[in-house]
């Protein structure tokens, strides 16, 4: 969009500047102004991009983060003819944001509303990563992850759409190791690169009963497990 807006004439020159409240707020009085005015000045010519912007307005009248959006403004209206700046954010928090000063809803006034992913689009998410990193997902997974992805996106602001898909396969991975490392299931190929159903219920913090790997039969396995013990005594 920044580009855009260059080869148009609207700015000077094009580039993108992204923060969110870390990069605007400082720690002590007095340095989130100067903090804030730096980014601005970086971004001049360009598109500045806040996202989760809520945050610099939900906490408090003592907070910092007021003093960055009162240079903010100021900014904005100095450099209007050279400064594109884009907030973001959940739609409910950024509507209290934009209500939180005068300032604020004067000067955005475009808004722009993106759906929240369907509960399908992030099982596609969840299956490309899958497919990027080498992993696959066994056929009786597919369900539980669907099932997991309805219950956990039902709370929009802590799972994130697709930030909490991510963080689900994530989860996932590291409770697949823990599965793999107590020993109950044989290490193969396959089992090193397949997620299970019990790996994705281990991810929010359930447990399922048979936690046998990708096409291993668990009757089998205990078979195994028994015919290696008598071998031992």
């Amino acid at each position: 969009m920044s580009r855009i807006y260059k080869s148009l004439g609207v700015l000077s020159k094009g580039h993108l500047v992204e923060v969110d409240r870390s990069g605007l707020v400082a720690g002590y009085v007095g340095q989130t102004a100067i903090k804030t005015a730096e980014v601005i000045e970086k971004a001049k010519g360009g598109v500045l991009f806040i996202d989760e912007a809520y945050a610099l307005t939900n906490r408090g009248g003592n907070d910092y983060g007021l003093e960055a959006v009162d240079t903010l403004l100021k900014a904005m209206e100095d450099h209007r003819d050279d400064l594109v700046v884009i907030v973001a954010g959940y739609t409910e928090l950024m509507k209290e944001f934009v209500e939180s000063n005068p300032g604020l809803e004067s000067r955005f006034n475009r808004f722009m509303f993106f759906p929240d992913y369907t509960v399908e689009e992030m099982t596609g998410i969840f299956t490309m990563r899958c497919e990027k990193s080498g992993y696959t997902l066994e056929e009786e997974a597919k369900d539980t992850l669907k099932d997991i992805l309805t219950r956990e996106s039902a709370d929009i602001e802590s799972f994130g759409n697709a930030r909490g898909v991510r963080n689900l396969f994530e989860k996932a991975i590291a409770a697949q190791a823990d599965r793999l490392a107590a020993g109950k299931t044989e290490i193969t190929r396959e089992s090193l690169m397949c997620l299970t159903k019990a790996d994705l219920l281990a991810a929010v913090g359930e447990k399922e009963a048979d936690q046998s790997g990708c096409g291993q039969d668990s009757a089998e396995l205990a078979e195994g497990s028994s015919d290696r013990a008598d071998g031992d005594l």
